[in-house]
Order: structure tokens, then sequence, then C-alpha cells
């Protein structure tokens, strides 16, 4: 057995001798490339220039630097504005709905149950100034002074009439409105009330206001003006007075006429 590994070990090796030389020879069959020489003598000698020859390079500079500008000169002039009408732009919409959010309502205290106002004063049909607070009457859209009433063709001053009758209902008499007490002075839109009479009710229910669409006081707002009572009626009738050296004088008025006495029959 050791006599058989030998020979074909030796066997082997003569094979790999053979692959080698077989190899060898052809790579050496493989030309080389050409390489082509330049001769020394045939490179021409480069002369030194001649002098006052234009052909010499000339030495670099340095670049030249820009010409500078004044960055804010002392006179600036204006650039020309177009010929025209100025047109203001109409105010873009908010970015998100938080920048129209209103802050938190205080938190009172469960038994609050309004703020007094002493001494109010009507300064217009539906509007209450006491205490540096001017409350709105809530509901209630308020009747101006200034404003102007027609029925039936006739024209009267409406404003100035609700005004007096709403100093009239008041009476300087403490209201007791739905104001926090800490909040800031200014208008505030706010439910009153005299006891247990509701302002704005009694404002709207007589015709010297006008009551929100939709609101508490529209069913009340109807039947004023259904009824023709204040702003929605005609002018109050004035009484001419004619003063004379003895006093006043009020015109006369008729006397109701005499029932007829009853007849007892017995």
């Amino acid at each position: 057995m050791r006599a058989a590994a030998i020979a074909v070990a030796a066997a082997g090796f003569g094979i790999a001798a053979l692959l080698v030389t077989i190899g060898g020879q052809r790579l050496a069959a493989i030309e080389a490339p050409e390489i082509d020489v330049i001769d020394e003598s045939d490179i021409p000698e480069m002369l030194p220039p001649e002098e006052g020859s234009t052909s010499a390079v000339a030495p670099e500079t340095p670049d030249a630097e820009p010409a500078s500008r004044p960055v804010a000169p002392e006179d600036i002039a204006p650039p020309p504005l177009e010929q025209g009408d100025l047109v203001r732009a109409a105010p873009r919409p908010p970015l998100s709905e938080l920048s129209l959010a209103l802050p938190p309502k205080p938190k009172m205290p469960d038994d609050w149950d309004g703020t007094m106002l002493f001494q109010p004063v009507a300064s217009a049909a539906g509007l209450i100034k006491a205490k540096g607070f001017s409350v709105a009457l809530s509901g209630v859209t308020a009747v101006d002074a200034s404003e102007s009433c027609t029925y039936e063709g006739k024209e009267w001053n409406c404003g100035t009439r609700a005004r007096t009758a709403f100093r009239g209902f008041l009476r300087s008499r403490a209201v007791v409105c739905d104001v926090p007490p800490d909040s800031e002075r200014g208008l505030i839109v706010a439910r009153c009330r005299i006891g247990k009479q509701d302002v704005g009710e009694w404002l709207v229910a007589n015709g010297w206001a006008k009551a929100d669409v939709g609101g508490p006081y529209a069913e009340a707002g109807q039947k004023a003006e259904a009824d023709k009572k204040g702003i929605y009626g005609p002018a109050p009738t004035r009484i001419e007075m004619t003063l004379t050296p003895s006093g006043t004088s009020l015109p006369e008025v008729e006397a109701p006429p005499s029932e007829p006495a009853e007849t007892l029959v017995q």
C-alpha cells in the first residue's frame, strides 16, 4: 500500500512539472509591445530671447482692486412714485382660530348674585352708566337719543323720549347687573334688574328699545310693535299751558255725564 501511494505521488509531481513547462513556453511566445525611443540629438536647443523682443513673457502683476462705491451716501434720491390713488389692501385672515380666542371668564363664588350699581344714569334707552361701568343691556338694541321715528308720515324725536322714559323708570334706584366686580371698566354687555324686574324686558315690553332677533325679548318686542307702544307709536301729545298773573291755567276737562238717580220701589 505504501509503495502504491508513493508511485501515485511521484506521478502527480511529474504532471505538475509538465504543465508548468508548457505554460512558460506560451508566455514567452507573447510579443512585448513596441516602445518608441526618442533620440536626444533630435530635440532642438532652446535659445534665450533677444533683447527688445516682444515675445518675452511679461511678469504677472497683482489684480487691480475694483472701484468702491459708498454704501450709505449722504444724498439718496427716493424712487419715483406712480401717480394714482392709493388703495388700502384688505387685512389678511388670522393664521388660526386660536388668535380669536377670548380670555377665560373669571370664576365667581357660588353665592354671587350680581354687582349692585348705585345711582345709575341712563345715557340712552338701553345704556346705563354707574361706578365707572358702561353697561349695555343684553338682548336689547339701544335707542340713541338722536334717533328719529316716523309714524303715519310724521317724524318725531323718539330717541330723546325713550331716554326720558328710561330715566323715569330708573329714578336713580340701584340696579343689580351680571358684571364681575373685578372686571375692567368700559362697555360691558350684561343683564340687569331692579328687584325682580328685568330692566331689558321692561324697555322692550313698553316699546322704548328694540329686541335682538332671536333674543329672550323677541316675543315681547313683537307684541309692543303690534300694540304701537313707545317708538312704534305716535309722538306723545303735548299739553299747552298758559301762564297768567294769578297762576297757571290748565286746559278744561269735561266732567263725565251724571248718571240718573235710581228710584227705590217699595
